[in-house]
């Protein structure tokens, strides 16, 4: 590769890191809360500073996190029962993933499992999102990924530290910011008719199911009803 070229592609990569950078700034906000919550409530459970913030880095999927935390502080020490519970509320993973499967396959190994371990909703979102608009970067996606995981992972010890001053930040209202920051994350995308429809049918799912299936199972069934709505209404139109 000639030097110009050398160039021209650490320039384009700075510029892809800068664009990653600014386009999370936003979601840190409800990050950050979500990881003092986290922290704090892996306290309650009997977690050490230092084990909530190693399940932090080592999961990193703040759903999950949270349901094997509270089944833990509730008595079920089935560490099979935990694992499986925590694999359902991550299912919705192999949607998001085969939707960039296309373009992670022209990544190389190495990276591909870094971007596999670090997806999450808000990095997703801001990928796929970034994708329709520019095209698909493995940098930007690398970038996004990674500095939600150095919040995350941040204010995991923080709100571990700060125990003691808030046991209970559900009384704060910081359960609240969860919700918020993917309605951020999806509004921005309610542009046409396909994603108004498809949110609506996973939402009326999503509350029929959370009052009629137990456990997490609504969420499993709103993304795959989702899916397959999303799926019919765009074969419609390639095959119309």
């Amino acid at each position: 590769m000639s030097k110009s070229k050398s160039n021209i592609l650490k320039r384009t990569k700075v510029l892809i890191w800068k664009e990653a950078f600014k386009d999370c700034l936003p979601i840190t906000a409800g990050v950050i809360p979500f990881g003092l919550t986290c922290g704090i409530m892996g306290r309650t459970a009997g977690f050490s500073v230092f084990e909530i913030t190693f399940m932090s880095l080592t999961v990193f999927a703040g759903a999950a996190q949270f349901m094997a935390i509270a089944m833990i502080n509730s008595g079920i020490l089935n560490w099979g029962v935990i694992v499986f519970t925590t694999f359902l509320i991550n299912l919705r993973h192999l949607l998001m993933g085969a939707s960039l499967a296309p373009h992670l396959f022209k990544q190389s190994k190495a990276i591909q499992y870094l971007l596999a371990f670090s997806m999450t909703d808000e990095s997703y979102a801001l990928t796929i999102s970034r994708t329709e608009k520019k095209g698909y970067s493995g940098y930007y996606q690398l970038g996004v990924s990674f500095l939600l995981y150095i919040v995350w992972a941040i204010a995991t010890v923080i709100g571990a530290s700060l125990y003691y001053s808030i046991p209970n930040p559900l009384e704060w209202g910081l359960d609240f910011i969860i919700p918020l920051t993917f309605l951020v994350l999806l509004i921005p995308r309610l542009t046409s008719k396909t994603p108004l429809i498809v949110t609506l049918v996973s939402a009326v799912v999503a509350v029929l199911g959370s009052l009629y299936l137990p456990g997490k199972w609504y969420i499993i069934l709103a993304a795959l009803v989702a899916s397959v709505v999303g799926g019919l209404i765009e074969g419609g139109r390639e095959n119309g």
